[in-house]
């Protein structure tokens, strides 16, 4: 029997600060990112890693680790979303969203790219914030454990060396 869809408001607030050059965005924290009060924060996936491999850095562990590496590299993240009906962490079974407001963070950084993590992160972008903010994001794999099978971690990575072009043209 599958998990009911329950309303998931968004807890977490934006990370950037005014030298973020590229932004970030997944579709919405899971349940265990919203436990834990930070993104990508399940075990299993697999975005921290891949993104220190990417800036030749230690994975970061702790939340002030990950700030840290974030704030070095000019890093925003956020979600899409800030409310939606969602069964546990399933993208595909989100209805009703309600998008956040990107310009809080376009307003105060010199946001080079936006990327979004995953294709409903890409298509609910798409559809509700593009039209605001004009930007077009570019598309990364999702690094959730449930995305495993269709991208091995060097997949993963390889798709993520993107984001240098970015960060190396300041």
């Amino acid at each position: 029997m599958p998990m009911p869809r329950k309303q998931v408001e968004h807890t977490i607030a934006p990370y950037f600060n005014a030298d973020s050059r590229i932004l970030i965005l997944g579709t919405m924290p899971s349940p265990k990112s919203r436990e834990l009060g930070f993104y990508y924060a399940h075990p299993q996936n697999r975005f921290w890693r891949v993104l220190a491999e990417v800036l030749t850095e230690k994975t970061p562990l702790t939340i002030e680790e990950k700030k840290l590496m974030l704030r070095k590299y000019g890093i925003a993240l956020w979600d899409v979303l800030k409310t939606c009906e969602i069964q546990g962490a399933d993208d595909n079974s989100i209805r009703n969203p309600i998008v956040n407001d990107i310009s809080i963070i376009l307003s105060q950084c010199p946001i080079q790219a936006i990327y979004t993590t995953g294709k409903k992160a890409t298509s609910l972008y798409n559809k509700y914030c593009y039209p605001k903010t004009g930007m077009e994001t570019i598309y990364l794999p999702s690094t959730s454990p449930a995305n495993c099978a269709r991208y091995s971690y060097d997949d993963l990575v390889k798709a993520y060396r993107i984001i240098l072009n970015h960060l190396n043209s300041v």
